[in-house]
């Protein structure tokens, strides 16, 4: 089988130490060696070499979240999340995948977006009174969570942005993260040419992403097309207009927060000092309490990498693990993921959890 996807050097540089087995997150809750990363190597290989062809690699493979804690434990620095994708894209390929898979492929096809929704990009936006820029010089991305799911983060988002003069594109459409995990790069080309077609049509220089999976994907798949166009995470933004927020209001709450640092804008892009500094400008050092587990040791919540859709008990089980490290007293759980975001809620926890624009929403008094 061809893995044109799959560097080869890097699937057989693992040792199959094991090393990985005590962070991988399915591996925690199944207990079974090929849904963890070294059992999912071995596959791959077998796979590669044509000795294992049948449907039963699907559940080791497709249980990955390409969370990536196994990168940074990998005494080999061995990269798993880029071998799994590569499989996932051979497999593909060769016409072998699931009906979830296709699912979510026919699903994009049709609608722009993962979630089947018919409804206008710009729906959220209707009846704000917020006015869209011309020739802006930064975008805001929305991506298809906030957009169809959690539009009063895509409203509180904006009417933040939109006061630094920052627009929107014409026709976003979904950013292609979802296909590129699943395998399906030709598919994921199309979505990827017409967004860097609107980026460019924008004339702006910076892209403002509203969603982890989005930012990663912006910053790592869109290749040259975008070089010259700096692609940065909501808080990264806000960060570095501090100023500007201040001036448009921002309180101090009396509030007790904790992070969960986003696979995707965490350990693959290692954003984690700017949505910190944003929650302790508005709670203080001391209402600041991080959980057990942080930035690149942080447990995944479980969302990604078609686990959800695909294996959603599983999922969830990781999402409730990861419920385990909020510290005692929190009043709220803050990330910068929506898919973090909806599996952390599923989960079921007694603390809410909200978007970081929401607590800067809160701190400014804006009402949506």
């Amino acid at each position: 089988m061809s893995f044109e996807k799959v560097d080869k050097r890097d699937l057989y540089r693992c040792v199959s130490c094991g090393n990985c087995r005590s962070v991988c997150p399915a591996f925690e809750q199944t207990g079974r060696e090929s849904k963890n990363t070294r059992g999912r190597i071995l596959v791959i290989r077998d796979v590669y070499e044509g000795n294992l062809a049948d449907e039963s690699v699907f559940d080791s493979i497709n249980t990955c979240t390409t969370c990536g804690y196994c990168a940074v434990s990998c005494p080999a620095g061995v990269h798993p999340p880029d071998l799994v994708e590569g499989a996932r894209s051979g497999l593909v390929a060769s016409g072998k995948m699931t009906p979830v898979q296709m699912k979510i492929r026919d699903t994009v096809a049709q609608y722009a977006n993962t979630l089947g929704d018919s409804g206008p990009r710009l729906g959220w936006l209707e009846g704000s009174g917020l006015a869209v820029p011309e020739n802006p010089k930064a975008v805001y991305f929305v991506g298809c969570l906030d957009t169809y799911r959690y539009p009063g983060t895509a409203l509180h988002s904006y009417r933040i942005l939109n006061k630094m003069g920052v627009g929107l594109l014409e026709d976003e459409k979904c950013c292609a993260s979802p296909l590129l995990r699943l395998g399906f790069t030709n598919e994921a080309d199309v979505l990827i040419k017409h967004n860097i077609n609107q980026i460019k049509k924008s004339g702006a220089d910076t892209i403002i992403a509203g969603c982890a999976g989005c930012f990663n994907t912006l910053k790592n798949n869109y290749g040259s097309d975008l070089d010259g166009i700096s692609v940065v995470t909501v808080s990264e933004y806000l960060i570095s207009h501090l100023d500007d927020l201040k001036k448009a209001g921002l309180s101090k709450l009396n509030l007790k927060i904790t992070y969960h640092d986003p696979c995707h804008s965490g350990r693959h892009n290692d954003i984690y000092d700017e949505p910190r500094a944003l929650i302790r400008e508005i709670v203080g050092k001391d209402n600041f309490i991080e959980m057990a587990t942080i930035r690149e040791k942080s447990r995944c919540c479980g969302g990604g990498g078609g686990v959800r859709s695909g294996y959603n008990d599983l999922s969830l089980a990781m999402a409730k693990r990861r419920l385990e490290d909020v510290p005692a007293g929190i009043d709220y759980i803050v990330t910068t993921c929506p898919l973090c975001l909806r599996n952390l809620r599923d989960a079921g926890g007694d603390v809410p959890a909200i978007d970081l624009i929401e607590l800067v929403s809160m701190a400014g008094n804006q009402d949506c």
